[in-house]
């Protein structure tokens, strides 16, 4: 009898639990944005508006949409937006398709050409070198494709569309962004509701248990029903349990030390307090001074030089002079010692790295390797400055060989062996001897 009672009151608690989930799954496909958007659309008018492209082949669509979203989508939007490149919308009608393929395959071949449109689509966008794509002609096709058929482009404004003639809601942005605050509120008010089922339920058995126990009628297997404990002493002491806990405590032992290994030495994130609170965000940032202007030798030597208390001077004898930093320069010139300030960037003795070589000769920025420098109060380390890190931009970087005789001959020689593009380590930027002898 009692047995009964209890699973009778199990299962009425599972089919609750199976009719809220089915409830609230039922609710939630009626709320589904996609099915709003399509609710009352004719369906002819659905299938035109999912259509991928007026007279495009789905099949070279979707090749083109893998191979945009594997290898363009970091730089570039399929809309009009500007990521890293160019938004992409509409080149097919701003470019030809010939020179779109050759811009695609080794964008620096077309710029070191001398064509006119690759040289300024380059000094558009800040000189970003594009890596070259060892894709065929068809492949390329296929993107430009994907691109052209609007699949993934943004709409333009990104507003809610205009009201029905009709005096019906629009479906847009601000209708989906509702429906999403709505949800959101349903499911916490589903969980509570939830939650307090079960503690209802529990508080029930717990009543029914203890009336059971004082009613003294129950028989052996009845109370041993009621009265029945599940044993954690069984799970912790199960082998197969220790042996899991024991495998995952080696395996994060084990993780944590590989972490620890690999990043000795490297200083990412190194932010030391300096003796003057210099901001390079309002200098560099607000007030737009040159690099080279404090720091003199960034393009000519081999280090960049540390600024001197006289560089300082030069505005500060006049601006700010009651500041208590400022003070601290004018008591180093009037002691004749420099000031003491922290290196931040520091390569260790075996690695050779000259300065003008890359800001000069490779027309390397300073943000490429001191960060968003203009934008920071106090200087930290922002690259890892690692060997690896150093090997993988001279691999992706292409050399700047327009106007240089130095390179004709060698570049002739790579484009005969190789389709990439002629970077630094194609002209032996890898070679151990560059930076250790």
């Amino acid at each position: 009898m009692i047995s009964c009672i209890l699973k009778a009151k199990h299962k009425f608690l599972i089919a609750l639990l199976f009719a809220v989930t089915a409830s609230f799954g039922a609710w939630a496909q009626a709320s589904d944005p996609a099915n709003v958007a399509t609710k009352g659309v004719e369906p002819e008018a659905t299938a035109a508006a999912s259509e991928p492209g007026a007279g495009a082949d789905p099949a070279v669509i979707s090749a083109g949409q893998a191979l945009f979203r594997n290898n363009c989508a970091a730089c570039h939007s399929a809309g009009s937006e500007v990521v890293v490149g160019p938004g992409l919308q509409g080149m097919s009608q701003r470019r030809n398709e010939a020179w779109l393929i050759s811009w695609i395959k080794n964008s620096q071949a077309l710029i070191q050409s001398g064509d006119a449109d690759a040289i300024a689509v380059y000094e558009q966008y800040n000189k970003q070198a594009m890596p070259s794509f060892a894709f065929s002609d068809d492949e390329v096709k296929s993107i430009i494709a994907y691109v052209e058929s609007g699949v993934d482009a943004a709409p333009a404004g990104g507003t809610a569309t205009a009201a029905a003639a009709d005096g019906s809601q629009p479906i847009g942005d601000q209708a989906i962004g509702a429906i999403g605050g709505y949800l959101d509120i349903i499911l916490v008010v589903l969980i509570v509701v939830l939650i307090v089922l079960v503690v209802t339920l529990l508080l029930i058995s717990s009543i029914l248990k203890n009336y059971l126990n004082k009613n003294k009628q129950l028989d052996e297997y009845d109370h041993e029903i009621v009265n029945q404990r599940f044993d954690f002493s069984k799970v912790y002491k199960s082998s197969a349990v220790r042996t899991i806990v024991a495998l995952i405590f080696v395996v994060v032992l084990i993780d944590l030390g590989l972490d620890k290994a690999m990043g000795i030495g490297i200083q990412q994130g190194y932010q030391p307090r300096q003796p003057i609170a210099f901001s390079h965000a309002l200098h560099a940032g607000e007030h737009e001074i040159n690099c080279n202007y404090c720091h003199t030798t960034v393009y000519e030597s081999k280090n960049a030089s540390i600024p001197s208390a006289n560089i300082c001077m030069n505005c500060h004898s006049q601006i700010k002079t009651e500041s208590q930093e400022i003070q601290k320069i004018y008591r180093a010139l009037e002691r004749n010692k420099p000031i003491e300030w922290v290196r931040i960037h520091n390569l260790p003795d075996l690695a050779y790295f000259n300065h003008a070589q890359h800001t000069q000769v490779a027309g390397v920025e300073c943000q490429t390797c001191h960060g968003p420098i203009q934008e920071m109060d106090v200087v930290y380390q922002y690259a890892p400055l690692t060997m690896g890190w150093c090997i993988d931009c001279h691999r992706e970087t292409p050399l700047n060989t327009k106007g240089n005789g130095y390179y004709d001959n060698l570049v002739k020689l790579h484009e005969a062996s190789s389709k990439g593009a002629f970077t630094v380590a194609s002209n032996g930027g890898t070679e151990c001897s560059k930076c250790h002898y």
